[in-house]
């Protein structure tokens, strides 16, 4: 799944607007907006706090964790059973 579908999934599990979301990640409306689209992509920050802000709502989203596992800055570890911090 890229990362746009991956967006609009868990904007739709959730339940909420592109804005809802925006306000949620502290991005604009026009930035969910592009990064649905895939006009946009996110840096690695505004990535990690999307895949926490999922995390934290109980949505998983391992194709986006996978990116980061054996990079030197990599917020998660996939440990048996799931991913931690």
């Amino acid at each position: 799944m890229d990362f746009a579908a991956t967006v609009k999934m868990a904007r739709n599990k959730l339940k909420m607007s592109q804005e809802g979301l925006a306000r949620a990640l502290n991005v604009s409306y026009a930035t969910i907006n592009r990064w649905e689209n895939g006009r946009t992509h996110p840096n690695k920050m505004a990535k990690q706090v999307f895949i926490s802000f999922c995390m934290q709502h109980g949505i998983v989203i391992q194709d986006l964790m996978e990116g980061y596992v054996g990079e030197s800055d990599a917020p998660y570890k996939k440990r048996r059973g799931g991913w931690e911090q």
